[in-house]
């Protein structure tokens, strides 16, 4: 085979890779615009949500330097406000429970079969 013949042979197959190689590249940009469409969707829907209505969480701060007497009453009110959210979650049940038990019926309010 004379030389000219491989040189050819190698620019095609270069030139072939070449080919390839901007295919995959516009492939893969496409879906990066793509993702990124996606992304900013996403972004509106978070915004959307308004996330920063919750409540602020307080600092940490070790329990080392403070004094007995602030932490005792710090764990007396988390007591107070616990027992406080058992109870109403409690009274939530039961009321439940109660409009489950003792539901109005009216005989009129039957569906006829």
């Amino acid at each position: 085979m004379p030389v000219w013949s491989w040189i050819l042979i190698w620019a095609l197959l270069v030139a072939g890779l070449l080919a390839m190689l901007a295919w995959f590249a516009v492939r893969l940009f496409r879906k990066l615009m793509v993702t990124f469409g996606a992304l900013e969707d996403l972004g509106d829907q978070l915004a959307e949500l308004d996330l920063d209505t919750a409540l602020p969480r307080k600092p940490f701060s070790p329990a080392v330097f403070q004094k007995r007497r602030d932490l005792a009453a710090a764990i007396d009110q988390a007591r107070i406000e616990r027992a406080h959210r058992r109870a109403h979650r409690r009274d939530l049940r039961i009321n439940r429970g109660k409009l489950i038990q003792h539901t109005p019926y009216k005989p009129e309010d039957r569906p006829s079969c």
